[in-house]
């Protein structure tokens, strides 16, 4: 019997098809935030979980990736492309992730981007959304014959069901090494960068549809003192109109923002925050390389 197993899991797919909310789920905390919008994810993001798999403990590195764009060529879209390419490039395992019962060109341009001889697991994700659990096996079937996948797991990451068929499946992909990573160890990521993210979340699911694309968030100062996290943040706009829409009348739009983000700091680094938000503009950022990598877009 294996002493124990470790690798890198890459989750690609095209957007919107639950790739974070995967992720999540099968670590077992809200790391990689979502939101029903596409593009929320914009960075690889790394979660680890070490848990024992049929008697071998065995630490999973999953790697949270950008939906790869197909539409959109600004200098945002293609940094979030890279970093899907990037996460492709050195991995044990694949997550293609799909949607119950779509098969779209999207789907099949990130599929054309998994490299042979890596193994490869197609995840059909949304499955609750079925009526019937037999309605799925025509979709299966289709599925199967697109690529030679080493496993076909149908299951809901947001209902959290068949995730352990998941970590079953990926388990017996994985190469028998030692841990990378302490056992404890659940990303690689700082916590200046998950406060970001939290806040960045909040503007996807408190705002209208379009402004979150011409958001983002920069931290300016994050400061632990007697325990407590001080942390001072930007949202940078696109334009003064952007500005007004998340500050909101008396600016309650732009509080409930930096509530329900601190909130969720306060859970994730399990101690108090005390946050403070300002929204500021500078145009064209999302088509500024320049800039992107000054705002840590890899």
């Amino acid at each position: 019997m294996a002493e124990s197993k470790c690798g890198v899991i890459a989750v690609v797919g095209r957007p919107n098809v639950g790739k974070s909310t995967l992720m999540n789920g099968m670590i077992g905390e809200h790391l990689s935030i979502t939101s029903s919008k596409p593009q929320t994810t914009r960075h690889r993001v790394l979660g680890v979980m070490t848990e024992t798999i049929k008697d071998v403990p065995t630490q999973f590195i999953f790697v949270d990736t950008p939906g790869f764009q197909t539409k959109h060529s600004n200098a945002l879209n293609k940094t979030m492309n890279r970093a899907v390419l990037t996460a492709l490039a050195d991995v044990n395992v694949i997550l293609w992730v799909i949607e119950q019962g779509k098969l779209t060109p999207a789907d099949m341009k990130v599929l054309e981007l998994c490299p042979k001889g890596v193994p490869l697991v197609a995840v059909v994700n949304k499955v609750d959304l079925l009526e019937k659990k037999a309605e799925i096996l025509p979709f299966l079937e289709k599925v199967s014959g697109q690529r030679n996948f080493d496993a076909i797991v149908p299951l809901s990451a947001q209902a959290i069901k068949n995730l352990d068929a998941l970590k079953e499946a990926v388990s017996a992909l994985l190469p028998e090494q030692p841990f990378f990573y302490d056992e404890d160890t659940l990303t690689d990521r700082p916590e200046k960068f998950l406060a970001a993210e939290r806040i960045r979340e909040k503007l996807f699911r408190l705002v209208g549809d379009e402004l979150p694309y011409t958001c983002t968030v920069v931290i300016d100062k994050f400061e632990i003192e007697d325990g407590r996290r001080l942390i001072y943040a930007s949202i940078l706009v696109d334009r003064s109109s952007h500005k007004a829409m998340i500050i909101g009348k008396g600016g309650e739009k732009l509080k409930r923002i930096g509530s329900e983000a601190r909130q969720d700091m306060e859970r994730l680094f399990g101690g108090s925050v005390h946050l403070e938000t300002w929204v500021k503009v500078r145009s064209g950022w999302a088509d500024n390389a320049t800039l992107l990598q000054s705002l840590g877009y890899e």
